[in-house]
């Protein structure tokens, strides 16, 4: 099953000329100048070039495969309640924030773009089959009660009335009204558009390293030798957001890849399978079901520290089709028609690193990486961030705990 990219950006058509004057040991082929440079071509870079482009900047991308990242690999959940965890109360305002930004995000960007985004107000189910598996949903609905979160309980029976096809030896489930989802590929598709439109610039290529003259932020330089000038440089990377040459160490920003392997399955015609997305526990491990409107349920996700490998394993999708099957019993019916693993961006404390970095040592580059499992969720809300810091205005209260200046405290020092 293949899946179309909606046209991309305005192409940079390669250097021309030499316009001399360089710093040494700089190529002497530079591209044209922008206001701001990004760097990565996820859903969290395509979205802060669309809101800067609409904002009046002159914007440029750099990323060798716009879109095809961890961002493809997704499953679309914006799911700030089940996806919540103990301690992580901050980066829960922030999830919530960002969701609540999701409707207003996904009505301009398909205004921008012509093209819709499929986002759907569904919900989430969360279930669990064994005796303690329903031991830890219960401490985890009295938590996120507590926390004055919309949840409601449901027993087994209650789980099935609202899916059906849900296993008999469902125990018990808690439903989250407000988690809900969007089909990523339709986003990236969307994004490129939007960007397109507003005037960016795509640079089909790999930055190796920022360029800076006295401490100031001067462009990047490209793979091939060229460069491109810009004022600002913001570093959307993802989790190979540490690699980029040129910049001072205190402000290189403390990402690391998480390997996740996913399985898009395709239902055969007829009522759905599911009607919202569903997430399990089976002896206490985790797996989910996204259903789409096409008919497509993406099931994941393995989370595993393998550094940048990315390829897929008989026993991750062994594993992964077990749990669903004892969820969903169905699922054993549906086809497999892809299998594909994607890098998360991790930070040490699972929190997005979002804001200027290396201040004093840098000025100019902004950073927004680290944002684990929640990248397509926090898109609205980083790209409304960063755009409100190249414009000099204030970002939003709930980004302020996630600047890049909490990893320069010597807990966090390596």
């Amino acid at each position: 099953m293949k899946e179309n990219l909606a046209q991309p950006p305005r192409e940079d058509p390669g250097p021309a000329g030499s316009p001399g004057g360089e710093p040494e040991g700089i190529s002497r082929r530079r591209a044209p100048s922008h206001d701001v440079v990004v760097v990565g071509g996820g859903v969290i870079g395509l979205s802060i070039a669309w809101k800067a482009a609409s904002a009046g900047m002159n914007v440029g991308v750099v990323d060798p495969d716009p879109g095809r990242g961890s961002s493809w690999a997704a499953a679309g959940m914006l799911a700030p309640v089940t996806e919540v965890h103990y301690g992580e109360e901050t980066l829960l305002a922030l999830n919530l924030a960002a969701c609540s930004r999701w409707p207003a995000f996904a009505d301009e960007l398909e205004a921008a773009s012509g093209s819709s985004v499929g986002f759907r107000r569904c919900g989430t189910l969360l279930v669990a089959l064994e005796d303690a598996d329903r031991t830890w949903l219960e401490e985890l609905y009295d938590f996120e009660k507590g926390l004055g979160l919309e949840v409601e309980w449901l027993n087994g029976r209650g789980a099935r009335a609202i899916e059906p096809n849900l296993s008999p030896n469902v125990r018990a489930g808690m439903r989250a009204v407000g988690d809900h989802q969007v089909d990523n590929r339709r986003l990236i598709e969307a994004l490129l558009a939007a960007t397109r439109m507003a005037g960016c610039t795509l640079h089909r290529t790999k930055a190796t390293s920022v360029l800076t003259t006295g401490g100031t932020v001067e462009g990047v330089q490209l793979e091939g030798e060229a460069l491109v000038g810009a004022r600002n440089v913001v570093l959307a990377a993802g989790a190979w957001s540490s690699d980029l040459g040129g910049i001072p160490k205190s402000a290189i920003p403390p990402v690391r890849p998480v390997k996740g392997q996913i399985l898009r399955l395709q239902t055969p015609p007829g009522p759905p399978l599911l009607d919202r997305s569903v997430r399990g526990i089976v002896n206490g491990r985790a797996v989910y079901l996204v259903p789409r409107a096409s008919g497509t349920v993406v099931l994941g996700a393995t989370v595993e520290e393998q550094g940048f490998d990315t390829s897929v394993t008989a026993g991750a999708v062994y594993e992964m089709l077990r749990d669903a099957q004892r969820v969903v019993p169905g699922v054993s019916e549906l086809q497999i028609y892809e299998v594909i693993a994607g890098l998360r961006p991790g930070s040490p404390d699972n929190g997005p690193i979002v804001g200027p970095a290396g201040a004093p040592d840098i000025s100019g580059l902004l950073v927004a990486t680290g944002h684990f499992r929640n990248g397509v969720l926090l898109a609205p809300l980083t790209a409304e961030a960063i755009t409100s810091l190249l414009k000099g205005a204030e970002v939003p209260p709930e980004v302020l705990p996630f600047s890049p200046e909490r990893f320069e405290m010597p807990s966090w020092s390596g």
